[in-house]
């Protein structure tokens, strides 16, 4: 049996530092090994940073099993490839604001449109594991698998899991006010929108709730931009889980909440791609 395996990119860089450092407890968590890829124009050139940084994988989790791997061409479609057969792929960026290193300009993006399985962006300054909750951005019943894949992030981690849903309601056309109040046909169709809303939770998470019943969970329903929503949240989160909703087809662009959550999230983010 081939033993899983979880992918992180490198460049060398403090940024891909902090991406191998959380990659290779992420692969202790799953009993998985871990895989490092740097995407150079010459193999040759790897050779130095990959022995430095099996090296020090191994310090951190003596008995992890660790390979090594320069693949020549661009770093997208190079971990691209390897996300095919990995569990988890993990890369890294600066922090807040601005890329830099591996996920300069657009490539976090380009990734997150194309990689085959979850992929984890190390954002933030949080620390591997520090005890906080897991965050679940949910939008409707087409986040099942990021839903499924929080699940088992909190029950790996022993944590609370949070489950943010947001939604908003723009109302087709102006009517005249009602003289008893929340009784005109708008508002009585925004109280039942938000009664639907409501339970969208409820109802999307119940199988869920089932085949975990050690992960404590949290659900919120709040009427605002999920985008904002979720990236105040990530305030107090260890990690946050989004859908990766592709429009067009796979590699070409993400919703709204994934590109915000990817460029300015305050701790780091796993896009999970939808099996449909």
């Amino acid at each position: 049996m081939t033993l899983q395996h979880v992918v992180v990119g490198t460049d060398g860089s403090l940024v891909a530092v902090r991406a191998l450092d959380w990659a290779s407890d992420e692969a202790v968590r799953r009993g998985a090994g871990l895989r490092v890829v740097y995407a150079v124009p010459d193999r040759d050139e790897a050779g130095p940073v990959l022995r430095a940084e099996a090296s020090r994988v191994s310090e951190r989790h003596p008995g992890l099993p660790v390979v090594t791997a320069a693949a020549e061409g661009g770093t997208v479609r190079a971990l691209v490839r390897e996300s095919e057969h990995a569990v988890l792929t993990v890369v890294g960026t600066r922090g807040f604001g601005g890329l830099t290193g591996l996920l300069f300009g657009s490539v976090s993006l380009r990734l997150a449109a194309q990689v085959r399985g979850p992929l984890l962006v190390v954002r933030g300054d949080h620390p591997c594991d520090d005890g906080k909750d897991v965050l679940l951005g949910l939008e409707s019943d087409a986040d099942a698998d990021a839903a499924a894949y929080a699940f088992q992030e909190a029950e790996r981690r022993g944590a609370r899991l949070r489950v943010l849903h947001s939604w908003t309601h723009l109302q087709e056309t102006p009517e005249l006010p009602s003289l008893v109040p929340a009784t005109s046909p708008g508002q009585e169709r925004l109280a039942r929108h938000g009664r639907a809303e409501e339970a969208v939770p409820r109802f999307a998470l119940t199988r869920l709730r089932e085949q975990h019943p050690g992960v404590d969970v949290e659900t919120r329903t709040v009427r605002a931009s999920a985008a904002r929503s979720l990236l105040e949240a990530t305030r107090e989160a260890a990690v946050v889980v989004i859908g990766a909703h592709r429009h067009g087809g796979p590699g070409t662009r993400l919703g709204p909440v994934a590109h915000t959550l990817l460029h300015r999230s305050h701790c780091p983010v796993v896009a999970v791609p939808g099996s449909g």
